[in-house]
């Protein structure tokens, strides 16, 4: 079970398979675990780094303030550690965020950039009170909890909106149509925004691609082939 000390915790990760490296960044008191199969399919082709957030998974839990910018630069620190200069990174809802502050405070070591079910607004008291709570509840069924209400604090008070212009790295964003977490009309946001970005939509909502993994992973996929080696 490989470990990494980094940033004062113990940050969990694993790899799979061999090809360009590429980072995989969880969800909202997600682990990897939850990621097996698209884990899996994605590993055929490509070194899959995937790595349970602070607060979640056999990371540690510190019961402090976390903020999408700590939990970032534990990304860059594991891949320091992996000695991976570059690599894809794939950032699922929460993920999503440290995926897009990891390219914007380290664009040198991203090579492409995959947003998944994920917007970067400040999210609205209205919203994070009932929608967000909902989705915490509901993945707080088996999973420790001090963790997940740190990075939902984090994830709130997140905002990237007026900086998502300074990203100059192929971009693909993966959407649910349906998706009321972080409702569709924020990717087409981001789409406008984010330079050299290409939007995919998908039926279903916020959870799609667990529905839908093959088409998922096929997506992701078809957007690598076309990115520079």
């Amino acid at each position: 079970m490989p470990t990494v000390k980094v940033n004062s915790i113990n940050l969990y990760y694993e790899i799979h398979g061999d090809g360009e490296p590429l980072c995989l960044i969880p969800g909202l008191n997600n682990d990897i675990a939850d990621y097996k199969k698209i884990v899996q399919l994605l590993s055929q082709r490509y070194k899959v780094i995937a790595v349970d957030n602070r607060g979640s998974g056999r990371t540690d839990k510190p019961d402090i303030p976390y903020s999408i910018n700590m939990m970032c630069e534990d990304v860059v620190e594991l891949l320091r550690h992996l000695r991976i200069g570059q690599a894809h990174i794939l950032g699922i809802s929460l993920g999503g965020r440290i995926a897009t502050e990891l390219v914007l405070q380290h664009p040198d070591k991203i090579r492409s950039l995959i947003l998944v079910s994920t917007y970067v607004h400040r999210i609205d008291p209205e919203l994070s009170s009932r929608r967000l709570n909902i989705l915490l509840r509901l993945s707080l069924l088996r999973k420790q909890r001090h963790g997940a209400l740190r990075q939902r604090d984090a994830a709130r008070d997140y905002d990237a909106t007026e900086r998502l212009h300074e990203i100059n790295v192929p971009t693909l964003i993966l959407h649910g149509k349906k998706d009321k977490f972080a409702p569709y009309r924020f990717a087409e946001e981001m789409h406008l925004d984010i330079r050299n970005s290409t939007l995919v939509t998908f039926s279903g909502g916020h959870m799609f691609l667990f529905l839908r993994s093959e088409q998922f992973v096929e997506a992701i996929m078809k957007f690598l082939d076309g990115t520079p080696h």
